[in-house]
């Protein structure tokens, strides 16, 4: 059976990209002690290809805001689901995620959010 991913995009502030990947960091490590294959971020550089429609846009980044892309990949869909259930019960996430959705200061806001588990097509 061909890998299963889950893929996201989000906006996060420009001048808080390094503490972000600080988290990123940790967060993906413990993605992988759950079962993750592999876990992938990626911060916006060439957003424009005319005639199309950028993550900038999807993301509705401001200017002061740069679009993350990422994926983690798992074995199967169940896998995946599994994975999903540990990570949630993992203290260590509650931990990294509150400082991140801190609302006098949020690096992240999960409602902005693109989200989606994807099945191998090519």
């Amino acid at each position: 059976m061909a890998n299963y991913i889950d893929g996201f995009v989000l906006p996060i502030p420009r001048d808080r990209v390094n503490d972000y990947r600080r988290v990123a960091e940790s967060v993906a490590e413990i993605w992988k002690e759950h079962g993750a294959l592999d876990y992938s971020e990626f911060v916006g550089d060439d957003m424009n290809l005319e005639g199309t429609r950028s993550f900038n846009d999807l993301a509705a980044a401001t200017e002061d805001e740069v679009v993350v892309f990422g994926w983690v990949v798992f074995e199967s869909r169940e896998a995946r689901d599994l994975a999903n259930k540990k990570v949630a019960a993992d203290q260590r996430m509650a931990e990294l995620v509150e400082p991140l959705t801190d609302p006098s200061s949020p690096i992240f806001d999960a409602g902005r959010m693109a989200y989606g588990g994807f099945q191998s097509l090519v």
